[in-house]
């Protein structure tokens, strides 16, 4: 039986893609739901990602709580990394570093690894020059990894399809429901299944006006800001959304 973990920040948990309980699915939900349409059977999936992480909890707790779960996990995806590149100084070649460490410990557990780098949010947020030379360093970084250790890489940052507005929630920053489809179908294309990612129909052009940005930013980006100041994360006192083997049936 394919025993499927993700483990991540916010892009992983799903948040963008709410459901009218409140509650995110996500492109890992519908990873699962594809893997056990495509293999014809149940497939078990554990979701431990948390909005707001940086990279190092992220292979280190997370990591540890994925490879503990029993019975142990045959697929993991792992992506990380977008917090950091928010914060002031963030070094890319750390990051590198401890996604090194994260691919030698699957290996070392027999656990099959994907790695994706993250959508490009860069055009439309403040300061996005900056998120894009550090997204384009990391993604650069990560692909010498799994050329070195062969590991599968879903490279979501050069997608060009998913920079369009429609693909991105109101804050900029994640994915919405299109979004996270999207991304399910390029993982799904990447193993190998027949799939096509998905991909929207051409809307009408984004409103830039001033009252629309001065909507945004006191919308979204004071929001960010106040929880910076006061050391706050939006993952604070969150755990994973399914933190124990949850089964998954073919549809």
């Amino acid at each position: 039986m394919m025993r499927y973990v993700a483990i991540g920040d916010s892009f992983t948990e799903g948040v963008g893609d709410d459901q009218p309980d409140g509650s995110v699915r996500g492109w890992t939900d519908l990873l699962a739901a594809g893997l056990a349409a495509g293999e014809g059977t149940t497939v078990q999936y554990a979701n431990l990602a948390i909005r707001g992480r940086l990279l190092e909890p992220i292979v280190t707790e997370q990591l540890d709580a994925a490879l503990a779960l029993s019975p142990r996990p045959t697929l993991l995806t792992l992506n990380g990394g977008g917090n950091d590149m928010m914060r002031p100084g963030g070094d890319m070649l750390r990051l590198a570093e401890l996604t090194e460490k994260a691919i030698q410990r699957c290996i070392e557990a027999g656990v099959r690894m994907v790695l994706l780098s993250g959508a490009d949010p860069s055009e439309r947020l403040p300061l996005g020059g900056v998120m894009r030379r550090r997204g384009e360093l990391l993604t650069q970084a990560v692909i010498e990894l799994v050329e070195r250790y062969d590991i599968t890489f879903v490279d979501v940052f050069h997608d060009t399809e998913i920079r369009r507005p429609g693909y991105w929630s109101a804050d900029r920053l994640h994915l919405n429901a299109a979004g996270h489809r999207r991304v399910a179908g390029l993982v799904l294309e990447k193993l190998g299944y027949e799939t096509a990612a998905h991909v929207i129909d051409p809307g009408p052009n984004e409103s830039r006006r001033v009252l629309a940005e001065a909507r945004y930013y006191r919308e979204h980006v004071l929001p960010w800001l106040n929880r910076r100041v006061r050391g706050r994360s939006s993952g604070d006192d969150r755990t994973g959304k399914f933190i124990t083997w949850t089964e998954i049936q073919p549809a």
